[in-house]
């Protein structure tokens, strides 16, 4: 094949007009073999080059260049070296490799973890790389949104779980795949979220999972470059790159950013008894943070391993991976799983200013790119507040935890909600940062949906055959008087209005908030908080949802829309959290008018927030006791009409529960009556222009795909 010496540089296979370049880092390696084949499933390659010391080694890089292959080449690795785990080292040329920058993965039809566990040739069974050349697609004129985070609204969802149950009404084909979701584009936008977060599209093993139950999740990667194959229609192994970039282009089309869930501290080889799939068969002391006898892993993330991603090479291979995925895939922003291992040494320590972290802040290619952080990791390293940088946002963990304490009913929630509403001052405030610093959640992935946490008082996770040992015990939630589902219409209503609350709370604090995939129409795991390993009915969205619950898409639907056109209360001012609380008119009450109750009993608060700008002028009351509460109402201002206009009430039913402007109710007494459990919002407007206070979409619009 007259192969030649090729170069070190860029890592992967690159394509050429006469051929591929190879080039793979490994250290301590004495020798590497690459595979050639014809066929993912084959178990002999079509040609095996032996990679020489002499020629085909730069410093720790071994590189080839072979003419006239072409992209769809599939390809592995073999690589010969000592194993000796109490050196850190674990060579095994038996194991085919992939590489660890390829763009494509192909799995065999008998793809097996096991056999990647045990000693042996494993090749018929491995996956294999593809050379793929993201150069040749076409992205027309696609233009990222870019919008700001305080004109955001962010929707964690699933992307094989979005589509897979037969109700979506795809072809088969396309049930649960890249394909099938840019066929329900129409839906979100007229949900109205501005940004995709998906779930791990990184290349995982859907095998590691308890025996007889799959990988749903994706946080098992074993590339960072791949998107995952499972996920697309296309059979070519090539067919994923160029579908998720279908789906990028069309969301992007229908205004949609799409910011990718991205586990950068662990990968699927897991402990010292898991698969050999990759970087472990590399250079395992450079890939690896490793115990203290060098055989074992340092375990930070509670999956058998933690990537020594402040490791040079580590550190590299994120950088160019985040490069390649903003780059080639257009991909809008990133949420770091498990951010906080980032911020670990290469000895496991916590650093103040970890390399990888401070390199992704400063990045020029990342530049305007959406950065967050879920900042905290398995062992305890909880950085909530204090996360290095300028640009990072943070799931507020505790904003998850206080908002379900207050909307349960808990005796001391209260005097806390203040700071959950107005961005958290008490964590982020120090930091002089934006009010959209705090992304503000009640549910996601991990634990229950919304309908379980009004429905559950306990997981129950049996279907994960655990015991129901896994999944978190502090749920903080209230099955309103009956374990699960039930027919009680009293029960389902006051589940409805639980519902309605988070997501009033969540929608209308200062801060980003993102709603989890399918929580707009009461989506159960059936009390599974923990359904990483369900994928099947018990994880998809279930489409017969829309119709069963359309007063509660519809509540959220205006919600939604209010909060990204019509908020003057949260907008782009460019002023910090500080500064905007410092010039807010905004005053706190209880039951009585310039009296809030922050006491262990009390279980409501009040607040007016008036913009002088925009005319507007609210009054929200929070009753989270179990019987009515009558609020003292403020005067209206003069400049504002004499009345107030009642916008929410959660205690009424659909489409009462929320109102157009021109069909809110006045509201001329001096206080009003909140239900048990309620939420109400009370809104005043100085003009008499209705068309500019027509915040919802037209009601008679085209009903949702």
């Amino acid at each position: 094949m007259n192969i030649s010496r090729g170069k070190t540089f860029p890592l992967g296979a690159i394509v050429h007009p006469d051929g591929v370049n190879f080039a793979v880092f490994s250290k301590n390696a004495q020798a590497v073999d690459l595979l050639l084949f014809n066929g993912v499933d084959d178990a002999t390659p079509s040609a095996t080059i032996h990679l020489s010391q002499q020629e085909h080694r730069t410093y720790h890089y071994w590189h080839c260049f072979v003419p006239k292959i072409k992209p769809g080449q599939i390809y592995g690795y073999r690589v010969h070296g000592p194993f000796e785990p109490a050196l850190g080292m674990r060579f095994d040329p038996q194991k085919l490799l992939l590489d660890p920058y390829g763009r494509a993965v192909a799995v065999p039809a008998k793809y097996s973890r096991r056999a990647a566990s045990l000693p042996g040739d494993n090749t018929a069974t491995a996956m294999k790389s593809v050379v793929a050349d993201p150069r040749t697609y076409d992205w027309e004129d696609d233009t990222p949104p870019r919008h700001p985070f305080s004109k955001t609204v962010i929707y964690e969802m699933h992307v094989g779980g979005f589509t897979r149950h037969p109700s979506s009404g795809l072809r088969p084909d396309k049930l649960g795949t890249y394909a099938g979701l840019i066929e329900k584009i129409p839906y979100l936008q007229d949900l109205g979220i501005t940004a995709v977060e998906l779930m791990p599209i990184f290349q995982f093993d859907p095998q590691d999972a308890p025996p007889g139950l799959v990988n749903y999740w994706g946080y098992s990667p074993v590339s960072f470059f791949a998107p995952h194959s499972g996920y697309s229609s296309d059979p070519d192994p090539r067919g994923p790159m160029n579908e998720f970039r279908d789906m990028v282009k069309a969301l992007h089309r229908a205004g949609i950013e799409v910011i990718l869930d991205v586990v950068y501290n662990h990968t699927s080889e897991n402990d010292e008894f898991g698969p050999t799939f990759c970087f472990r068969g590399f250079e395992n002391s450079a890939y690896y943070i490793l115990g203290e006898d060098r055989s074992s892993y340092a375990n930070y993330t509670g999956t058998g391993n933690t990537l020594n991603a402040n490791q040079s090479i580590v550190r590299r291979m994120i950088i160019h991976s985040l490069h390649y995925w903003v780059r080639e895939m257009h991909v809008d922003g990133f949420r770091f799983d498990l951010a906080s291992i980032l911020a670990r040494d290469e000895r496991g320590r916590p650093s103040e200013n970890p390399p990888v972290l401070w390199d992704i802040e400063s990045d020029p290619v990342l530049a305007g790119v959406k950065l967050i952080a879920e900042a905290w990791d398995a062992a305890g390293l909880y950085q909530v507040g204090t996360f290095l940088g300028d640009s990072w946002k943070e799931w507020n963990g505790h904003f998850r935890d206080d908002v379900r304490s207050f909307v349960r009913g808990d005796h001391g929630s209260t005097a806390i909600m203040p700071k959950r509403l107005m961005a958290s001052p008490d964590l982020y405030g120090h930091e002089e940062r934006e009010p959209e610093q705090s992304i503000n959640f009640v549910t996601c992935h991990d634990g229950f949906t919304l309908n379980d946490l009004v429905s559950y008082n306990v997981k129950h996770n049996d279907a994960n055959r655990e015991n129901n040992q896994d999944g978190h015990n502090d749920n903080r939630s209230w099955n309103c008087g009956f374990e699960g589902p039930t027919d009680d219409p009293g029960i389902e209503r006051l589940r409805s209005r639980q519902i309605k609350n988070f997501y009033a709370v969540t929608l209308l604090s200062f801060g980003t908030p993102m709603l989890l995939m399918g929580d707009e129409v009461r989506r159960t795991q059936q009390g599974n908080n923990n359904a990483y390993c369900q994928d099947n009915e018990i994880s998809w969205f279930d489409w017969r949802l829309v119709d069963k619950h359309p007063g509660l898409h519809r509540f959220v639907k205006h919600l939604i829309h209010y909060r990204i056109h019509r908020n003057t209360t949260v907008e782009d001012t460019g002023l910090s959290l500080n500064a905007l609380l410092s010039q807010a008119l905004i005053r706190w009450h209880g039951t009585k008018l310039n009296q809030p109750d922050w006491g262990h009993f009390s279980h409501s608060l009040a607040y007016s927030a008036h913009n002088p700008h925009s005319g507007l002028l609210f009054h929200l009351m929070f009753n989270a006791w179990h019987e009515p509460l009558t609020f003292e109402l403020p005067p209206v201002l003069q400049t504002l009409g004499e009345s107030w206009r009642l916008w929410i009430d959660t205690f009424r039913e659909p489409p009462h529960d929320i109102n157009e402007w021109d069909q809110a109710p006045l509201i001329n007494a001096e206080s009003y009556n909140v239900q048990p459990r309620t939420v109400v919002v009370l809104m005043a407007c100085s003009t008499t222009d209705n068309s500019e206070l027509n915040f919802f979409p037209n009601p008679s619009s085209q009903k949702p795909s």
